[in-house]
């Protein structure tokens, strides 16, 4: 449901500078809507979403044409929210034991910002950190990949 997005915006390079832009509340809806919202801006190196949903989880959705790469933070917050069950299914993850549901366990494509100066090893480090909320890893991977001051800005525009 649209009203369990926390924000969702966009990032992507245009003559060697990141641009970033919150995308509209009507593309919260489904997976689909976010993706087409999205592909509004082709970037030099695709385009990256970053989507906070509920302060429990946030998807990272990668494109670069016609390619989809999608990272879930945590597949057992994800399997409560519409939003979430989406980006599972279209990641054709099985449910979870339920058992580790304490546990965050992230799905998906964990080399989606290699390319952009993140390497795998160091995400993995990210995401294992237990006290961190989602938008915290959110801003910590954005400033990673080089456009942190710009998608601080427009989560402040978003949340004040």
């Amino acid at each position: 449901m649209a009203n369990d997005v926390d924000y969702a915006i966009s990032a992507w390079r245009e003559d060697g500078r990141w641009r970033v832009e919150a995308l509209p509340p009507r593309t919260h809806d489904h997976l689909d809507s976010l993706i087409a919202a999205l592909r509004a801006h082709p970037g030099e190196a695709g385009t990256l979403g970053l989507v906070c949903v509920a302060e429990e989880f946030f998807l990272l959705i990668r494109l670069r044409g016609e390619e989809v790469r999608i990272l879930v933070s945590d597949l057992f917050a994800a399997e409560d929210y519409d939003l979430g069950v989406e980006a599972l299914d279209r990641l054709a993850v099985p449910a979870p034991d339920d058992e580790d549901d304490d546990e965050i366990l992230p799905a998906g494509d964990l080399r989606i910002v290699e390319d952009l100066g993140l390497r795998m090893d160091e995400l993995e480090f990210i995401l294992d950190d237990q006290d961190a909320w989602p938008d915290e890893v959110l801003v910590t991977i954005a400033k990673r990949v080089g456009f942190g001051d710009e998608f601080a800005s427009v989560v402040e525009k978003l949340t004040s």
